[in-house]
């Protein structure tokens, strides 16, 4: 037995790859990183690693939402009921992240051949790369970053979920105002229609003024029915999606514009997808050039050492376009970020513009609707005093009820808006949480 030649080669490949403190496959670490199902959230790393700062950033990020309030509520129970597809993902990237950094260790592997004379010849060869242009880092970087772009996919649909409940939750608000206040409005039209069909029997009024009302009072009953309907439709959603009914109504809901300063997921994603496309190129690179390993091989009869000059790819005429072509992909990954950076900020101007503007509607269509609320108040009493017909309080009354619907819109449109910032942003669910 020539059992010394055989250690003495595995010892040799030990040195050459600093890990005389203990190869995987001989035992006894394969369960160290066995609780990661045990974290609290996904975003959290392990200690004694370089920490992600895409990673840091996602797990620091608080939501806008009050835990306390029904809004807190309905994020909570929208991220619990969550399938979370992009989770497994995100999962799984680690553990891919995992295997690669190991991918600097020697590796290991049996080989059986048929020799000459019709023998079978089993031996085990160990392969120790010494040299590699920096392919096996760049395997580790673009597996690194591969959990970045997947972290960031994560809290995209965890945010994405939370404003589609909360926003349900909204709509189901304001079908209920509008359907209440067209509710009040059609008992006060069906009030004038008694008024205007005695006139009509007593032959004071045309028949095509009673006509008239009639529209209007259809059209109230149509516009009550069509909020009722969204507002059932929105909680219907709810509870599928969430699998909880939600009863408490709250009267009124502001977030806040969102931070200027915060950053938004799409950019994050970008700037990850870019160092996982780098990382990408530079493995593409390292392929065409040589890489040089120490290599054992063992058998039953003996052993035997040496180094080994390799290429993953044949050179050809061809290489030094190629070569070029990976360096230009990593300044076209570099440039995607600027092209995220521009698509944020024009988006983030564009919301506070839109914010700013339903803003100014609320206030304005608040402000009509008071001015058309004295009005009609003059009418009636003019009307009751004798000095106005029915139809002018009638009409007054309309516009009366379209300037209060005017604000019930403007007035639900600014919450949606300051939920898609904070959505865009990832200020609505927890990194902790996620």
């Amino acid at each position: 037995m020539h059992l010394a030649r055989p250690i003495g080669v595995l010892a040799l490949l030990c040195s050459l790859s600093a890990c005389a403190d203990g190869l995987p496959f001989l035992g006894g670490q394969a369960g160290e990183d066995s609780d990661v199902t045990r974290r609290v959230s996904n975003f959290e790393q392990p200690e004694g690693e370089e920490a992600s700062a895409v990673i840091s950033t996602l797990l620091e990020r608080r939501s806008l939402l009050d835990r306390e309030s029904i809004y807190g509520t309905v994020a909570e129970a929208a991220v619990a009921a969550s399938a979370r597809a992009s989770e497994a993902e995100l999962v799984s990237a680690k553990l891919r992240a995992e295997a690669e950094a190991k991918n600097w260790l020697p590796t290991i592997g049996p080989s059986v051949s048929l020799t000459d004379l019709g023998d079978l010849v089993a031996s085990m060869l160990i392969e120790q790369v010494l040299f590699d242009n920096g392919r096996r880092k760049a395997e580790r970087d673009f597996a690194a970053a591969d959990v970045e772009v997947a972290a960031v996919n994560l809290s995209i649909d965890m945010n994405e979920r939370v404003e589609n409940a909360v926003g349900l939750y909204v709509g189901g608000l304001r079908g209920d105002e509008k359907a209440a206040f067209n509710g009040r409005a059609l008992k006060q039209m069906q009030e004038f229609r008694r008024i205007v069909s005695g006139r009509v029997e007593g032959g004071l009024s045309d028949r095509s003024d009673l006509n008239v009302v009639d529209s209007k009072i259809n059209g109230m009953r149509n516009a009550r029915t069509t909020a009722q309907d969204a507002a059932a439709t929105a909680r219907a959603e709810l509870t599928a999606m969430t699998g909880q009914s939600f009863d408490e109504k709250p009267s009124t809901l502001d977030l806040g514009t969102p931070p200027s300063g915060s950053q938004y997921l799409s950019v994050l994603k970008s700037q990850s997808v870019a160092n996982r496309s780098v990382a990408e190129a530079k493995v593409g690179r390292a392929g065409l050039l040589p890489q040089i390993a120490a290599a054992g091989n063992i058998t039953s009869d003996g052993s035997g050492a040496g180094l080994t000059l390799d290429l993953a790819e044949p050179l050809g005429l061809g290489t030094p376009a190629a070569l070029k072509a990976i360096k230009a992909s990593e300044e076209a990954a570099r440039r995607q970020i600027g092209e995220a950076e521009e698509d944020a900020r024009r988006t983030y101007s564009r919301q506070i513009q839109r914010l700013a503007s339903y803003k100014r509607q609320t206030t304005e269509t608040a402000s009509l609707a008071r001015t058309s609320r004295e009005t009609y108040r003059l009418f009636k009493a003019q009307f009751e005093a004798g000095q106005r017909p029915v139809m002018d309080v009638v009409s007054i009354y309309e516009e009366l009820v379209q300037r209060e619907q005017d604000y019930i819109d403007a007035k639900y449109q600014v919450v949606l808006i300051q939920l898609e910032l904070a959505r865009d942003m990832g200020l609505l669910a927890d990194g902790d949480t996620i």
